[in-house]
């Protein structure tokens, strides 16, 4: 990966846009890193099922703004985004994302 992507993911009302680069898996939502951004562990699992459905959760840093919506519609519109950044990165992940219902 030469240099970062984005894409948008959005379920319900909420709308989130995912940059994506190499790093050493940081999560950030909005500023805050994502724990503390949702402290429900559900919706943190949400936010990491993608990176964990490839085994990249230490491969990639994650900056994603997110707006509208509730807590579990934002966390599901993240995924969404995750998994889209994740097939432009390399689209040999789209088979495993969408047997995980990610895509």
């Amino acid at each position: 990966m030469e240099k970062q992507k984005n894409a948008v993911g959005r379920r319900k009302e909420a709308v989130a846009r995912v940059y994506m680069s190499k790093g050493a898996g940081n999560i950030t939502v909005n500023d805050k890193e994502y724990k503390a951004y949702f402290p429900i562990m559900y919706l943190q699992n949400q936010v990491e099922l993608p990176l964990k459905t490839i085994d990249g959760i230490n491969a990639f840093d994650v900056v994603i703004n997110v707006q509208g919506g509730g807590p579990k519609g934002q966390a599901e519109a993240i995924k969404m985004a995750i998994s889209r950044a994740l097939c432009e990165v390399n689209a040999d992940y789209r088979p495993a994302l969408k047997k995980e219902g990610l895509l």
